[in-house]
């Protein structure tokens, strides 16, 4: 009767299972059946890899999940290998490939692609240059009629087996030219100029943070963060290309890195497998480049040409435009910027003010920097209006607005800020509906005079207003549509329209969804760093903007506190009075009181009229170039920010749309964007499959099922999208993993 042996195994091995398992030594992979080898290949010898597994499947040795599990290969590919050992046995294995006569791939263009492909561009490039299929150049390239450069050691080689995180800090740790900088050659290539930008090429990896980042790459590639760049960024030759850098930045959006500085401690070889290269660029280096990018001047144009791309992909958006400030504060001592009043804090503090024009669901369109804020109202006019009468789509044309007197071109909402009859009647000219808050509303309005009306917000919530609405007529002459809410307080809040066509609810729906663009901006400052300085540096003022004069803020000041010493005098002597038994005695203290009050009342007055006789005189505003040399400041410097401004919106916008999908699976809306946050900061395995052209992201398992439930129809959704990872062939592949 046979013995049952026990299944003893050398150290170190990897178990496929409880009988089989392999270990890698020294380039060479070893399969053992307990402590007896049973086969021997290179680490390199995919043929025999997948000969020997299969082997094992059909013998029933092991299953297709466990040879998957093990080796961190795509189930399909292991299900193809079994397939082709059933059919053709080991011999089909090392077959070559059958393949036809050249019909595309002629001599001449043949040594055309050598030549290219000596001079180190990537196989995908050289094929976009000759016009040829990228498929049919990856073809001739495996069949040995072109060679591609060889790629580095250890750095893009297609494993076999994936590594682990404590693997590959390990070898960063090693690397020669700097932690994780392990592609030597593509790096000295780069710093002599032989070299454009290094090609992404990815390798198996398990366990990478922040690897559920990758998520977002369709929706930030959809939004224009790659293919919009040409004809307004660029970068000089260099290892790190601008589709790496623009990722990357997105990413550290995405991932909650709201300061460069925040990559300093992060491994920058696990962040550099997320691009696709052996390691992300240090943090000066990352500074470098986007000053350099910066300082081009071509952020400003390239952050407009996306506005108008996504105005023009969602018309409906642009139709209700939400403009607002939002003052930034800075609390350095680079320059001593004027200050204005924080809300938020109810300070006045030295700061710039940004306005923002955003859609009714918060989603951001662009933003008009002001190093001295001139007033909603004049930022309108001058900057925003003029853009938007340029990039709204969908406007009528002249005859559409000749024949409809009240048809408009568009609606701009804003709040008390922006109050003026002037304004609203201007706007009127132009065809531009405006949504404000009535600034002086008057008596409050009947309590019959409101009905209930059932509301949709663009949330998707669905609630119930009462309302009312009358006609107005406006300190100039303007007669303007006003609507009432009634709420629950019995506050009426009053809002004005020149939209005289819309119906009663669609008004206030857009007047009261004013609060999304508010909610962007805290969600933005929390988020994604929003208020955070890019840099450090400062830039002259150049264009003729005009500030408040100095010494008109002194006088303006003497004012104010001379008029209210005179109030507090003027309280005090209102307030003696005799109301006891008239009394000499006591009469004559209370006239010499008030005597003295009196005179330093007139000599108050007096000096009060002279201030303000003076105050009048003065210029309210003067130029900058006016003001007093000890008294001129510098403005912040705005060559980076919009660079990185527009790349958070793009990181909005994206966590947006993938927020909105994700909705439709979840039961509470409001858990959406948690859960994105939670996926951004997953770790994922990278499983790279050249011969599949695909790049698969299984990102690790989250916390309960409900939430894993949704990520999967996410992801589905998302594969739909058939995203390739720029500049590879590689077609994302996004899953839910163990």
């Amino acid at each position: 009767m046979p013995q049952i042996q026990f299944p003893f195994f050398p150290e170190g091995v990897t178990h496929i299972t409880s009988l089989l398992a392999f270990a890698k030594r020294d380039g060479r992979v070893t399969y053992f059946n307990g402590n007896m080898p049973v086969f021997i290949h290179d680490e390199a010898d995919v043929a025999s890899f997948r000969m020997i597994t299969a082997q094992f499947v059909v013998s029933g040795h092991a299953k297709q999940a466990q040879i998957a599990r093990a080796f961190g290969v795509a189930k399909i590919s292991v299900k193809r290998a079994v397939k082709r050992y059933r059919e053709q046995g080991p011999k089909g294995f090392y077959a070559p490939k059958k393949t036809r006569g050249a019909a595309v791939l002629t001599a001449g263009v043949l040594d055309q692609a050598q030549r290219l492909l000596d001079e180190g561009v990537p196989t995908a490039d050289v094929a976009d240059q000759l016009g040829v299929k990228r498929d049919t150049l990856a073809k001739a390239v495996r069949a040995g009629r072109l060679h591609a450069r060889a790629k580095p050691e250890g750095g893009t080689a297609a494993l076999l087996i994936t590594t682990s995180k404590s693997e590959r800090t390990s070898r960063d740790s090693e690397a020669p030219m700097g932690m994780g900088a392990i592609n030597v050659p593509a790096r000295l290539a780069a710093s002599v100029g032989a070299l454009e930008a290094v090609a992404p090429q990815f390798v198996p990896a398990l366990d990478v943070p922040y690897g559920g980042v990758l998520f977002a790459l369709p929706a930030l590639l959809a939004l224009g963060l790659v293919d919009s760049t040409p004809g307004f960024l660029e970068l000089p030759k260099g290892y790190y290309g601008l589709d790496s850098l623009m990722i990357l930045l997105a990413f550290m959006a995405l991932a909650r890195l709201n300061a460069m500085e925040q990559l300093r401690y992060c491994a920058p070889g696990e962040w550099g497998k997320l691009l696709g290269l052996d390691r992300a660029p240090e943090v000066r280096t990352l500074r470098a480049k986007v000053r350099l990018l910066g300082e081009q001047g071509k952020a400003e144009p390239w952050s407009a040409a996306l506005s108008e791309r996504w105005m023009q992909a969602a018309p409906e958006q642009a139709g209700t435009l939400y403009v607002d400030g939002h003052v930034r504060v800075y609390n350095g001592d680079q320059t001593e910027l004027p200050r204005h009043y924080v809300a938020r804090q109810r300070l006045c503090l030295r700061a710039t003010t940004d306005y923002w024009v955003n859609a009714m669901d918060g989603q951001p369109f662009f933003v008009v920097n002001q190093a001295v804020d001139p007033g909603l109202i004049h930022v309108m006019e001058q900057h925003i209006v003029p853009r938007l009468e340029r990039e709204v789509p969908g406007q009528p044309d002249a005859a559409a607005l000749a024949a409809q007197p009240l048809l408009h071109r568009f609606t701009l909402v804003f709040d008390r800020e922006g109050y003026s009859p002037q304004l609203l009647e201007r706007m009127k000219a132009k065809r531009i509906a405006c949504l404000s808050y009535h600034k002086f509303p008057g008596e409050p309005w009947a309590g019959e005079e409101f009905r209930e009306y059932p509301v949709s917000l663009p949330s998707g919530e669905r609630v119930s207003m009462r309302l009312a609405e009358r006609g107005t007529w406006l300190s100039n002459g303007l007669w303007v549509r006003e609507i009432r809410k009634l709420c629950e307080s019995a506050h009426q809040t009053a809002i004005l329209s020149t939209d005289y066509s819309s119906d009663l609810v669609p008004v206030a729906t857009a007047m009261f969804s004013r609060w999304a663009q508010e909610n962007f901006f805290k969600y933005a400052r929390e988020n994604f760093g929003l208020d955070r300085l890019v840099d450090y540096r400062t830039q002259a003022i150049s264009e003729p903007i005009r500030v408040v004069n100095p010494a008109y803020r002194s006088l303006d000041s003497q004012v104010r506190s001379t008029t209210s010493k005179l109030h507090r005098l003027l309280a005090q002597f209102g307030a003696l009075t005799i109301e006891q038994d008239i009394d000499p005695r006591r009469i004559e203290p209370v006239v010499r009181k008030k005597a003295d009050l009196q005179e330093r009342i007139e000599q108050l007055q007096a000096q009060l009229d002279s201030l303000k006789a003076e105050r009048k005189a003065t210029e309210h505003h003067i130029a900058f170039d006016q003001l007093p040399e000890p008294q001129r400041f510098r403005q912040l410097s705005t060559q980076s920010k919009h660079l990185i401004d527009t790349i958070k919106m793009i990181a909005y916008r994206a966590e947006t749309a993938m927020a909105n999908l994700l909705g439709e699976h979840l039961s509470h809306r409001d858990d959406t964007r948690a859960l994105l946050r939670a996926v951004y900061t997953t770790e994922a395995d990278l499983l790279p499959d050249d011969n599949a052209g695909t790049l698969t992201v299984r990102l690790h398992h989250l916390p309960n099922e409900y939430f894993n439930a949704a990520i999967r129809k996410l992801c589905d959704e998302l594969n739909a999208t058939e995203t390739r990872f720029p500049r590879t062939d590689l077609r994302l592949v996004l899953k839910l993993g163990s």
